[in-house]
Formats: C-alpha cells, structure tokens, sequence
C-alpha cells in the first residue's frame, strides 16, 4: 500500500496548472516526480511553485528518466501522437489529454502501439469521474426516468478571433479542426459514458462566418448501440455562451450543462429535483485518481484510449464533409 505512481508531465502549461498538476500529487499513490516545457525558464519555474524534484526541456529527457514511472501528456493535439509513442516505447503507461488525437488515424496507431507494448493508454475525459454527472449515471443504472428514448444537445458560444493566446484550437494542424473537437468532445464522450456507444453517426460542419479557417458550427444526428437516438449542433459563432444537454426518458428527463457550474435536474411527473453538486478544487482529480488505482491494482480507470476513440470517431464522422474525407 506504500506504492506510488511517479508521474512526469510533458508541457507543464496552463491545463496543469490547477486541473491536472497538483491533482497528480494529491490523489492517493500518486505523486509528481518531473516536469518538462521546451522553456526551460517556464519548466524550472513550474517545478519551483508546484515542488516538484526535477525539470526538463526535452520530452525524451523526461520519459527516459527511470524515477518516472508513468507519462501525462498535456501538449496540444498535434504532439499526442508522437509522444505516446515515445513513452510506450520506453514501456511507460501514457495519460493523454484530449482529444486524444487529431483524427480516428491517428488513435488507431496509438492504441495499436500501446496494445503491441502491453501498456495502458488514458485519456484526460474526466467529466466521466465528476460526482455531478456520476449523479446522473445513477439516476439513469436506477430507472429515475425509465428507458431513456433520445438525447439533445444545444451548444453555443461567442465568437473567438483567430489571433490570441488560445489561436491554437482553431488551427487544424494544431488542433485538428475548429473549437468542436476541443469543447464538444467533452458532451460527446461523457455521453458514450452515460448512454454507452455510440454505432452510427452522420453529421453537417459549416464555417458560417468566423475569421479562421476550420468549422464554427457542427449539427449531427446519431444513434446509440442500445437503440437511443441522439442530435446535437454546436454553434461557436452566436450571440452568447450557453450549453444544455437533455436526456428524456419515458418517465422523464434529466438536464445538464457539460461546462456551466449548474444544478444537474430530474424532472418526472412528480416535480423538479434539481441538485448542485460542486467540482472538486483540481477537477482532473477524481479521473486521475481511478487511473492510479488501477496502475496499482486496486480499481478501473474510467477513461482509456479504447473509450476515447470512440468519441473521434463520433467526431470525425460529424465533420466529414467539411474536412473532406
């Protein structure tokens, strides 16, 4: 029970900072062992205020040192790929944020990778672990709203500038494509989470006006392996921000916003039940936690590359006739 997992982080940025960095050394059997940034200034600093014992600028430094026993990878999609492959080479258990790649071709190569290794590949959905939507699995495991028949998804957000800080994430070779990828993918895995998988989908991808090159808004239909329908469109060029998800059932329905701080609420013909149920202070926390105990032995991880590419693949499918493929 003494076992720890020493973690290293390749691109200790923004994402680490308080979602995944310190979550790392506090969930149990877990602690941070190295850091690295191709800055060495902003590695050194990263290490000096997070305390953590050794820094690197080199992604092969970090993986190759024997005090790391697992890798997390929080580098933009463009590089998930290749240092997956890298840290699998050198035997070491990958945590990748997500998406997990920039299309279904490459997850397939990672997951091939680590499979041929024999080591385990995860996936940073940890919308999946949150005590607010584990509240909602619970109500669908017990019947609160009978056998859900569809889901709906409304999505919208302000505009963002191609140019800034965040530019990365409408930038396709970065990124892989337009703000769906990086934001809609949340909803849509924490859907195959909810409602199991996803087996047939088909979908609509326009740019209708934003400044950079890749789709602003995303429409889609889709279909459950347990027979549930589903629509969702996704709108980054709107008057305003806001996201609702709504899963009815023949009992009733349940509400929730993927991203807003809401109550998530049951509605049946009895009334509202709404519930508040707050994040944990580093949110990555209760993911990371379930992925450490089952590096240890003691549990199961709730995301793996074998759950998350089936949410690219949902993804892919949806922007299709935009990328052209």
């Amino acid at each position: 029970m003494d076992k720890k997992i020493n973690w290293g982080i390749i691109g200790c940025g923004d994402v680490t900072e308080v979602k995944s960095g310190p979550a790392l050394q506090k969930a149990e059997g877990s602690q941070l062992a190295a850091v690295m940034r191709r800055n060495a200034e902003l590695a050194a600093d990263y290490a000096r205020r997070h305390g953590v014992p050794r820094w690197y600028s080199g992604a092969a430094e970090l993986i190759s040192d024997p005090g790391v026993d697992a890798v997390y990878i929080a580098t933009p999609p463009s590089t998930h790929m290749e240092y997956t492959l890298a840290a699998t080479k050198a035997g070491k258990p990958v945590y990748v944020e997500k998406p997990m790649g920039l299309n279904t071709a490459e997850c397939e190569t990672m997951l091939a990778a680590c499979e041929q290794a024999g080591v385990p590949l995860y996936v940073a959905y940890y919308r999946r672990a949150l005590p607010r939507f584990r509240r909602i699995k619970e109500w669908l495991d017990v019947g609160a709203i009978g056998e859900p028949r569809f889901v709906r998804t409304m999505h919208m957000t302000k505009p963002l500038e191609a140019s800034g800080r965040n530019n990365w994430r409408v930038d396709p070779a970065i990124s892989g494509g337009g703000l769906f990828l990086d934001v809609g993918s949340h909803t849509l895995d924490l859907l195959d989470f909810l409602l199991g998988p996803v087996t047939d989908a088909a979908g609509h991808a326009s740019n209708l006006g934003s400044s950079y090159a890749p789709e602003d808004t995303v429409s889609g239909r889709y279909r459950f392996e347990s027979g549930i329908h589903g629509t969702g469109i996704w709108c980054f060029n709107a008057y305003t921000n806001e996201d609702v998800t709504e899963i009815v059932g023949s009992l009733g329905s349940i509400t929730f916003s993927t991203f807003a701080d809401r109550p998530v609420i049951l509605r049946t013909e009895n009334g509202e039940q709404p519930e508040f149920i707050p994040h944990p202070a580093h949110i990555q926390q209760p993911l990371i936690q379930s992925i450490t105990d089952e590096l240890l032995g003691r549990g199961t991880a709730l995301s793996t590359g074998l759950t998350a590419i089936r949410t690219s693949r949902v993804m892919d499918e949806l922007v299709k006739n935009y990328k052209g493929h």
